[in-house]
């Protein structure tokens, strides 16, 4: 019900420019939808995606409506898409379904470059929490493209610029976050159904067979990374510390930690903050810094 009533904001930025197109279908599913703020150009555009959080069970793309990176991308020739995606808890169930939701969106608006005066080689992804981990897996991702599908979306790239994170988790394999954290293993009943149920599945008794093994897998884009993973950008603002609740547990900064350390690891490229840890990059630069980096552009 939240969700359906945020749905009723209007699509108006913080500069008071509506939505070049409002609630765009990518799919089958009444949550398969977005709006695209096209930015004022003759030449096709680079695209900045923004992503809704909300633990896969809630959330709105009217959440970046009154965004100010939206008009500083837009001042700058970058045009400007907000999504929405089905929630874990709807059919096929799992976080998965909720990733593939966003992935088929990037594929659909790039399929539709030529309506919506896209630069097919310059789009990126950014987020907070489920939309910063959802970003993180679409750049750390083989090209997920299906090139023999007879759908043609499906055969459009999965591979993106670059990918930007705010809150994020490190990874959606969840039984690995409490040697992240730096927690005791919690084999309790109803943790383990919690996670049986992110993977998918409706029983605790899933966790060990050979098809969550694949789901974690998947899921798992920490592992992902390698040096051929699309530049990133995080940011993770929380105290460090032990966990009070599942908000500072699923944004903790040790989340941001680990993907700085396997960045480091795997040689790619990284800005990572988490300043309550001490970690700061010496660049300085924000998320706009660096995306208009990537799309070689300079700021307006």
């Amino acid at each position: 019900m939240i969700a359906e009533n945020l749905e009723l904001v209007e699509p108006v930025n913080k500069e008071g420019i509506r939505a070049t197109f409002q609630n765009e279908k990518y799919g089958r599913h009444p949550r398969n939808n977005f709006d695209i703020w096209m930015a004022d150009s003759i030449e096709p555009t680079p695209l900045v995606i923004y992503i809704h959080g909300g633990g896969f069970i809630g959330g709105d793309k009217s959440k970046y409506y009154s965004s100010d990176d939206m008009v500083r991308f837009l001042r700058s020739g970058v045009s400007v898409a907000v999504i929405n995606y089905r929630f874990m808890n709807e059919a096929p169930y799992g976080i998965l379904a909720s990733l593939n939701d966003s992935k088929r969106c990037l594929q659909y608006i790039r399929y539709n470059a030529k309506k919506y005066n896209i630069d097919k080689n310059r789009v990126a992804c950014s987020g907070g929490s489920a939309g910063a981990g959802t970003s993180l897996w679409l750049a750390f991702s083989v090209d997920m493209a299906e090139p023999e599908s007879e759908n043609p979306v499906l055969r459009e790239s999965t591979r993106i610029t670059c990918a930007g994170a705010f809150a994020t988790q490190s990874t959606y394999d969840i039984c690995r976050w409490d040697k992240i954290i730096g927690l005791p293993k919690d084999n309790s009943p109803e943790k383990m159904l919690e996670i049986a149920q992110a993977f998918g599945f409706n029983s605790a008794d899933y966790i060990k067979t050979p098809e969550a093994e694949v789901v974690r897998k998947e899921l798992d884009f920490l592992e992902k990374m390698n040096k051929n993973a699309s530049p990133f950008f995080v940011f993770n603002k929380q105290a460090g510390g032990a966990p009070m609740n599942q908000d500072e547990l699923n944004h903790h900064p040790n989340h941001a930690m680990a993907l700085l350390e396997r960045a480091k690891e795997v040689e790619a490229e990284a800005i990572v903050y988490a300043p309550e840890i001490g970690i700061v990059d010496p660049s300085g630069k924000d998320l706009v810094d660096f995306f208009l980096g990537k799309f070689n552009l300079e700021e307006k």
